[in-house]
């Protein structure tokens, strides 16, 4: 392997670099404190979108140009961020090699490369030689993968242990585990248990107070899901309604099944959403589905084609040509991309402005990952509008967008309601497996309906078309008092959902008596006014809906609402009523 000399950067300084933008606030701050200090380690925390590989470059540019360091080593979770990287650098006359291969070394030109954690794990101590004998910067991008596996956490440790300065990074929650992050400096909290220190951390609402990110507003979608299990039972359930674990799961799943019609029918409606975002203002809006695996990506790819007359960009793995089509779609003016999860972490598109979250994934770091890839704003005005199952977790997460999430060791993970990716992977698994066959599950019916919009951690509720036309150019406050107005609105007129405004306006004269419904359509239409009812009662009190649906079963009694008789339905519409 060839040692070389760095190329000293010419002309930079603490206020410009050469091709740099201005720096943001939390940037001039962060960086103020990095040089006031100039640690060994340092940790920043930013949200996705917030400008965290300009910061970082700009510290590199900094020790480059007074000689603290002689190379940069950047280290990121994908084969893409290394060209992504790669390109941002050489904007700010800084030479990074993506291609670095441990066998055949790096040319002279470079000042230094670009690796991911798994070729860090691979060739450790070749890593650690390159940091010995240069005065080496290691950047290690969202720094929480050097704790997805024992090698990888230890790769890093033993390669970059040398190293002139650590620079760590990362924009979403840390995972819920007991394995410490390489680097990483641990304080003790209140309760005994040894928590990761930032020296300094930029939130999401912190930015979008700023207007470095742009608003998110969730459509949650319910629906009611009918499968067979494989004792042949036939259970229906609906989504965003009190169920059990393996209900939940099976019912998310009948959802997201492409073959069945709550896909099809999420899919139009974030098709309308995106004319509604090209049409007010961002004419070159893209949207973004994300899917589970391969085969539902393909078929997702399918509807979308159904839906729109043209086939969406398929990205289906972090393997050879994806970061060109990534790049390509990055730069034209295709409506629609369908990707597995390699898509959600890191990667720049800056036009994406509609999501489908079409996967099981439910994890805070992974949920967050996601919709980081929709709230990077280039001029103020942009809002984001993602599409999401109506599960409770995932509604949380959305009302909890804002939240920060330190590393901790030392105590339970996580409350027992939540979900983690292992046990959704168990209760959604298509294969064989002991005690199970391949008919252990199949996906029936899946009917989609809105459910309830989520914006800044209220829920709204009003009918889907309202806020399919939602304008695309709306700050934080206007999408704000917009939701709150039209919430108004469909209040004071009675929700047609609700019944209210049929008994304010007589009915029309009838030719002929109505069909009577059926005990279904009974059910299914008091299961949507009480939904409503909940959702208003949520938006009041700020209850979570579970929470709400279980008192109304302690004051009424009965079976879960899926569960409920029609006479059950109405007294809990009744009782929800009289809360008022």
């Amino acid at each position: 392997m060839s040692q070389t000399e760095s190329v000293p950067i010419q002309g930079l300084s603490s206020v410009s670099a050469p091709g740099s933008r201005p720096l943001r606030a939390w940037q001039r701050s962060a960086l103020a404190r990095y040089l006031a200090a100039r640690p060994q380690d340092f940790l920043t925390v930013a949200t996705p979108g917030a400008g965290k590989t300009a910061f970082a470059l700009r510290v590199a540019s900094e020790l480059l140009a007074d000689r603290t360091i002689e190379a940069v080593t950047v280290v990121t979770p994908t084969e893409h961020l290394k060209y992504q990287w790669a390109q941002s650098a050489a904007a700010v006359g800084i030479a990074l090699d993506p291609e670095f291969r441990a066998s055949a070394g790096t040319s002279r030109d470079y000042h230094g490369i670009a690796i991911t954690y798994a070729g860090v794990a691979v060739h450790p101590h070749t890593h650690r030689a390159r940091t010995e004998n240069r005065r080496t910067l290691v950047i290690l991008d969202e720094i929480h993968h050097a704790g997805d596996a024992k090698s990888w956490g230890e790769g890093v440790q033993l390669a970059f242990e040398p190293a002139e300065r650590r620079l760590a990074l990362t924009g979403t929650p840390f995972r819920s585990d007991d394995n410490p992050i390489p680097f990483v400096e641990y304080v003790r909290d209140g309760e005994g248990a040894l928590r990761s220190r930032a020296d300094h951390s930029y939130g999401y609402s912190d930015a979008l107070a700023d207007n470095v990110v742009r608003p998110v507003v969730f459509l949650a979608y319910s629906g009611t899901s009918s499968w067979r299990t494989s004792a042949g039972e036939e259970i229906t359930a609906r989504l965003g309604e009190p169920l059990t674990k393996e209900q939940t799961a099976m019912a998310w799943r009948t959802a997201l099944d492409p073959g069945g019609e709550w896909m099809p029918a999420v899919l139009a409606a974030a098709d309308k959403r995106l004319d509604a975002h090209r049409n007010s203002g961002m004419p070159d809006a893209g949207g973004l589905v994300i899917a589970t695996d391969q085969t539902n990506a393909r078929a997702y790819a399918a509807l979308l084609q159904q839906v729109t007359g043209r086939p969406p960009a398929l990205i289906l793995s972090d393997e050879a040509g994806s970061s060109e089509r990534i790049e390509s779609f990055s730069k034209s003016d295709e409506r629609w991309m369908v990707a597995v999860r390699m898509v959600s972490e890191g990667v720049d598109v800056p036009r994406l402005a509609v999501g489908v979250y079409a996967t099981s994934a439910s994890t805070p770091l992974y949920f967050a990952q996601a919709i980081g890839r929709f709230v990077r704003s280039r001029r103020p005005g942009e809002t984001a509008s993602v599409f999401v199952p109506s599960v409770p977790v995932l509604l949380g997460l959305a009302s909890e967008l804002e939240a920060q999430r330190d590393h901790v060791l030392g105590k339970p993970h996580r409350p027992k309601e939540e979900w983690n990716d292992e046990e959704l992977a168990l209760a959604n698994r298509q294969q064989d497996e002991p005690g199970e066959d391949e008919k252990s599950f199949t996906a029936l019916h899946a009917d989609a309906e809105l459910d309830q919009l989520i914006f800044d951690g209220a829920s709204f509720s009003a009918d889907e078309e309202e806020y399919i036309g939602l304008p695309g150019l709306l700050d934080a406050d206007q999408v704000r008092t917009l939701l709150q107005q039209r919430q108004q609105d469909w209040v004071d007129r009675g929700s047609p959902r609700s019944g209210a405004a049929a008994r304010a306006t007589p009915p029309p004269p009838v030719p002929e008596p109505p069909r009577q419904m059926s005990v279904r359509e009974q059910i299914q239409k008091l299961r949507k006014e009480l939904n409503t009812l909940v959702a208003l009662h949520n938006h009041r009190t700020k209850k979570p809906h579970g929470v709400i649906h279980n008192e109304l079963r302690r004051a009424c009694g009965g079976p879960p609402t899926a569960m409920a008789t029609i006479e059950q339905l109405e007294e809990r519409i009744a009782t929800i009523r009289s809360w008022r």
